[in-house]
Parts: C-alpha cells; structure tokens; sequence
C-alpha cells in the first residue's frame, strides 16, 4: 500500500495522554509518520489511559476550546487543511465547535475529508455521558465522510440490535456517512477478530486471529491508519485490509513484549508496508441482492 499523499494538513482532535499510545498519541505519531502534517487539538488531557488505574483528567475551557478551532478554522494557513480526524470527546460543547470547524473548513475546500471515530462505549455500556454520545449523532456523525464505529457504538447509534454482519450492514447504511468501518463485527474465522467496511455498493470483511489481552489505541490507530489510506486514494478494499493488518502487527508485537501500551515507535516500516495476510470476504450486500431481483 502506497501512502504517498498530497501537500496538506490534518487536524486530529482527541485525548492526549503523557504516557501511552492511544488517543492523539496514536493518531497523530501515524499520521505524521506517513508524511501527513498534522495540527494536534486535545480534548482532554491525561497522565495514562484511566485503565491503567486512577488518572486526572485535565479538563478544557469549552468556550475557550471552541475558540481556539474558530481561529484555527479562519488562521491564515486553513487552506493546508485536507482533513479532520476526530476522536474521544470531553462533552457535547466540543461536538458543537468540531462541527462548527468542518463546516468552516467546507466553505473553502467542499473536497475536505471528515473521519469521525464515535468513541463513546464497548461492550460494557456507555463510557461518556448520554448527552455526549447524543451530540456525537447528531452533530458529528451528519458531517462524516468516514465513521470508524465498534460494533456497540454502531448498535447504540442507530438504535439497532446488531446480531450480525447482516444486521451491521445495514446499520451502518443507516448511520449516514458514504464510507464507515465497523472495528469489532463478527469474524467468520474461529476466535477471530474482524473489520467491516461498508459503503453504498459494497461490504467487506478483513479478519484476523484474536490475540489475548491486548493493550488499549487499535481503534485509535486503525483510524489514522485508514485516513491516510484513503487520502492517498488506496482503494477501499486495499485500504481496510492494509490497515487492519498493520495494526494487528502492532497488536501481536505488543502481546508478545508483555507491553501495557502499543509500542507505536517500534512498528512504524509496518504503517505503510504490513506484512501480515489476513483473510477478505465480499459480503453480501443490499445493492447485490437488488440486482439479482
């Protein structure tokens, strides 16, 4: 997978943390590592992931937050900009002004590409408040071009009970942008893990072999991953799979070190150039089965 892209910037929207590789640690030393420039906004800064154990949130100003991307947005270098990555949130006010941002940057490039990973739960519920998780429907996901959903954030999103991939097709149908990936849909393979990409002609799945305990950022990293993918114009099959494999070379180093954290600084000729095969499927999906009528 070539990533060879355009002049311009990014600008990656999440958490940061000192310590670790998740959040905008993650996209950012990946983006920058592909030779995208790339303006980092924190949305909450931390010491380490609160996994690791109690850990202080160092909240943000949200009406000085919002000012600061207004400036961003009306700076005289706006015009880098290619791209916005957005992440974990601290709460809906933040919403309101990433919202605000890709909708300035629009006024000047329509081409601008918007990812938005809805981070807000897993399996176990909700880890943002409700009202947060509302804000990322509707007032983020409305403006994506590509949504990087887990199957929970998926499910809640668009109010569905998602059973399997048929179920996750067609949700993420449904949630709005043209191109989203579903990070944890039902692999095909034996405790596998897999990736689902949707758009409105075709459905495809990139699985892998599950690995044990695995540090937090994948879906940081995936998403960044997959942005400079596309930005560079890899078609989208190539794109998932090119992506999904790199990062589970990160992931099977890290568990085989024993690491807490993804070792990003380790891996990065895999960013580009993964050697990990994993299995594809074309799924079935609904613009198929209209033509077979």
């Amino acid at each position: 997978m070539t990533t060879e892209t355009k002049a311009g910037a990014v600008i990656a929207i999440s958490s940061h943390v000192m310590r670790g590789a998740i959040g905008n640690r993650a996209i950012v030393f990946a983006l920058e590592t592909l030779g995208l420039a790339t303006w980092s906004v924190p949305t909450i800064i931390m010491p380490y992931h609160p996994g690791h154990g109690p850990s202080t949130r160092l909240k943000l100003d949200s009406d000085g937050f919002a000012r600061a991307l207004d400036e961003l947005a009306t700076s005289r270098w706006r015009g880098e900009v290619r791209a916005v990555i957005s992440g974990y949130i601290a709460g809906p006010a933040q919403a309101r002004a990433i919202g605000a941002l890709v909708r300035s940057l629009r006024n000047d490039n329509p081409d601008l590409i918007y990812l938005c990973d809805p981070v807000s739960g897993d399996e176990n519920g909700l880890y943002v408040s409700t009202e947060t998780a509302c804000a990322i429907r509707d007032e983020l996901l409305p403006l994506a071009d590509i949504a990087t959903p887990n199957r929970f954030e998926l499910s809640w999103l668009t109010n569905t009970e998602i059973a399997d991939n048929s179920a996750a097709i067609a949700a993420a149908l449904a949630l709005g942008p043209r191109e989203v990936v579903v990070t944890s849909a039902e692999a095909m393979m034996r405790d596998g893990v897999a990736a689902l990409y949707v758009d409105e002609r075709q459905a495809i799945l990139a699985e892998h072999g599950r690995l044990e305990n695995p540090p937090n950022g994948l879906g940081d990293l995936f998403s960044a991953l997959f942005l400079a993918a596309r930005l560079a114009a890899v078609p989208p099959a190539e794109a998932l799979e090119k992506s999904t494999a790199a990062v589970y070379e990160v992931l099977a180093r890290a568990v085989r070190e024993g690491a807490d954290e993804l070792r990003l600084e380790r891996n990065t000729a895999r960013f580009g150039a993964p050697l990990a095969k994993l299995v594809t499927r074309q799924l079935m999906h609904p613009a198929r089965q209209r033509k077979r009528k």
